[in-house]
């Protein structure tokens, strides 16, 4: 294990590696569809490589993401760079997972919700240095992956939205985290309003540390890291785990609740109507409440 590494302490991410060891899988034969790994210098870029679907979530794209955090998080690599292909950092939930949706069960609903929590929590608790940058639309889940980053670096013509609610979806599993970063006022603005945000927005909200111009966004991105690495990796370590810690147990709590309602809005005449109005490009029809 690399000297300074907190895999062991990071339970999301110890559950991963165990999962793929029981899998058969090694770290260093891991292949991907979705994404791209690069190590180079102590820096690990991770790239979601997608492009031609601006980047969307989609199972195999979770599934990769996990593989992929646990092999950065085992490499000698001490700083990770989330990045997108194309012209999108990543645009929301995939098309044809959409279609899928309305035909699972409420296990299988249950199961997807506690996957995506284990994405943005291990994302949120993940024991090196994490930079986001931002290159495009970051929609929906993509806000919530690029947001959880420890510094998150944008465009100034990135857009980001928490849009669950306009498609009969109900943002969960963000909110948790999106409550801690801006507060309840500004939470409730962006959940609730489902609206599109720019940069200069979500910089002024604390979402968005720096602004960048699109030629130098990587090249800024690996100036933080080699910054970072200048300082102790243990020392970074240990402090990352110390602010996880703090927000824990809370955080568990509200998790465990997310994911239940994460799961039984899939039960509901509007989420079934948002999807079917979203894929049939017309507007929703909603339910009297």
């Amino acid at each position: 294990m690399p000297k300074g590494s907190l895999f062991c302490h990071s339970e999301p991410l110890a559950a991963e590696l165990a999962r793929q060891e029981r899998r058969g899988i090694h770290f260093y034969e891991m292949k991907y569809s979705t994404i791209q790994i690069h190590h180079d210098s102590g820096i690990a870029t991770l790239t979601l490589n997608r492009p031609d679907k601006r980047n969307a979530i989609s199972f195999e794209l979770i599934d990769d993401l996990l593989r992929g955090l646990a092999e950065v998080d085992k490499s000698p690599s001490q700083v990770l760079i989330v990045t997108g292909a194309g012209k999108a950092f990543c645009s929301g939930m995939d098309l044809e997972n959409l279609r899928q949706l309305t035909g699972r069960s409420p296990e299988q609903n249950r199961e997807d919700s506690e996957t995506m929590a284990r994405l943005f929590r291990t994302v949120y608790d993940f024991p090196k240095p994490t930079i986001a940058a931002v290159n495009g639309a970051a929609i929906a889940g993509g806000t919530g992956l690029a947001t959880l980053c420890d510094f998150t670096l944008a465009v100034p013509d990135a857009k980001f939205g928490y849009t669950e609610v306009r498609f009969g979806f109900v943002p969960a599993i963000v909110s948790t985290f999106l409550l801690r970063q801006v507060g309840e006022k500004h939470a409730r603005d962006l959940l609730l309003t489902g609206r599109l945000f720019d940069a200069e927005e979500a910089h002024r909200l604390g979402l968005v540390s720096e602004l960048v111009a699109p030629e130098m966004l990587l090249v800024r991105a690996r100036e933080l890291a080699s910054q970072l690495m200048e300082s102790s990796p243990t020392s970074l370590a240990f402090t990352k785990r110390l602010l996880s810690d703090h927000a824990r147990s809370e955080l568990d709590k509200q998790i465990a609740a997310a994911v239940r309602e994460n799961a039984a809005i899939r039960n509901t005449p509007d989420f079934r109507e948002g999807i079917a109005s979203f894929l049939e490009k017309r507007k929703p029809r909603w339910s009297t409440p």
